[in-house]
């Protein structure tokens, strides 16, 4: 395990609040993630179910969670089904948990090994009355495989058609919009080796140098620092290739005069930093590039002042892009008369900004929650406005992460450079 440890009261703590909103007679089942398969005999890395690791914090294919608060058997409350390790697994794939080492990383009091879960399964679904199955819910998914769930739940509706089936979902999207101190704590060093990775980038970068270049020296600074690697494919576009949102080819050079927009994030312990930074690559921005800029960073500064305690997403957004309107009609972009006759379902300002300011993040970088839920303390959101100009090769977008707290929120990646002044004098070094 290439993080350190995690406290494992965190995990115990979110089974107890999974199981408050379960009804009685209840029976939740979690599935780790497939290998995914290539091709010839080739895999993927394993990237755990999120909902699994919040509940358990194994990282660990094939992994069951059940869970059953009322039981008859105390020791049926909570089961964590793991792969028994053998010799020949441990020549071929290496180390697998034992049961005590998942007890100590889980807290889950009784472990069992993969072939006890089809009669466990059957004692507990004579018991239960209603079963809570997971599945991918997020507002943007598009899954076109057949996943370890699916495969789960189809299965078990043919075997057991009369019991009532719930969607676990919508119990985890709404436990893990807020995120606890230790979860912040993970999520603060994933936004400290993304910090270090840029500043890694700011001494790098100069006309020459190619795209995939950089993403190596990002990449070198995360695993070095504990990470796997990026929490998403990340995007180094120069030039023209900043205004196409999600540009991840990075195989253009990058030549005098461009400016680099990056997007990228380090994973640490499976929770996700998101960072975006639009750097001059000869080292200082022409004044065009500084007039665009300093527009963004007042939009991102504006939307801090939004990203509060009871306002929503919706009512957030619409006073984002009315500020970016006014940035827009500054940088002779659009007209002033034009935005007041636009249509108020199409606002002009999408041309130029056609994303959406901000997002949840945690274990997942586009994190689940409900959409329209009023902004709460600990929730994490990032702020990433951005200006995009195709006719003049211009792409720039300035992305945080913020926490929310109960008189505002707090940037935690206050300690990133930012500024554009900050940025110039770093890369002269």
């Amino acid at each position: 395990m290439r993080y350190g440890p995690i406290a494992p009261e965190l995990f115990v703590e979110n089974r107890r609040r999974f199981c408050e909103l379960l009804p009685p007679q209840s029976l939740a089942i979690f599935n780790a993630n497939d290998i995914l398969p290539t091709n010839a005999d080739g895999t993927l890395a394993l990237k755990q179910n999120t909902d699994i690791f919040y509940l358990s914090g194994v990282d660990q294919e094939e992994s069951i969670l059940v869970i059953c608060p009322d039981a008859a058997l105390p020791k049926h409350r909570e089961i964590l089904f793991l792969k028994e390790t053998s010799d020949h697994i441990l020549v071929w794939e290496g180390y697998k948990l034992t049961k005590d080492e998942a007890k100590a990383v889980s807290g889950v009091p009784t472990i069992m090994w993969l072939d006890a879960f089809p009669a466990v399964l059957a004692a507990l679904m004579n018991e239960a009355e209603y079963v809570y199955l997971n599945s991918n819910e997020h507002i943007r998914s598009v899954v076109e495989v057949q996943t370890r769930d699916a495969r789960f739940i189809q299965d078990l509706q043919r075997r057991y058609p009369l019991h009532q089936y719930r969607r676990a979902a919508k119990l985890t999207h709404q436990l893990r919009a807020i995120k606890s101190p230790e979860e912040i704590r993970l999520m603060r060093r994933a936004a400290e080796i993304t910090g270090n990775a840029l500043r890694r980038v700011l001494g790098f970068v100069q006309p020459g140098v190619w795209e995939f270049e950089i993403e190596a020296e990002i990449l070198h600074e995360f695993v070095r620092a504990g990470s796997r690697g990026p929490a998403y494919t990340s995007i180094i576009g120069s030039g023209e290739s900043a205004t196409i949102l999600h540009y991840i080819s990075n195989d253009r050079q990058c030549q005098a005069g461009d400016v680099l927009l990056m997007d990228f994030g380090a994973e640490y312990a499976n929770y996700a930093a998101d960072l975006s930074r639009s750097i001059p690559v000869s080292g200082t921005y022409s004044p065009r590039q500084r007039q665009v800029y300093e527009a963004v960073l007042r939009v991102f500064k504006y939307a801090q002042t939004q990203l509060v305690v009871g306002n929503n997403i919706e009512a957030y957004h619409k006073a984002v892009g009315v500020a970016m309107e006014q940035e827009l009609i500054q940088l002779d972009l659009l007209s002033a008369s034009d935005v007041k006759n636009q249509d108020p379902d199409a606002p002009l300002y999408k041309k130029y900004f056609p994303h959406g300011t901000s997002h949840y993040l945690g274990l997942d970088v586009h994190d689940v929650g409900n959409k329209y839920r009023k902004f709460e303390a600990g929730m994490v959101y990032t702020i990433e406005p951005g200006i995009y100009i195709r006719e003049e090769k211009l792409g720039i977008r300035l992305e945080n992460d913020f926490l929310l707290t109960a008189t505002g929120n707090e940037d935690l990646m206050a300690d990133i450079p930012l500024e554009l002044a900050d940025i110039e004098r770093l890369m002269k070094k």
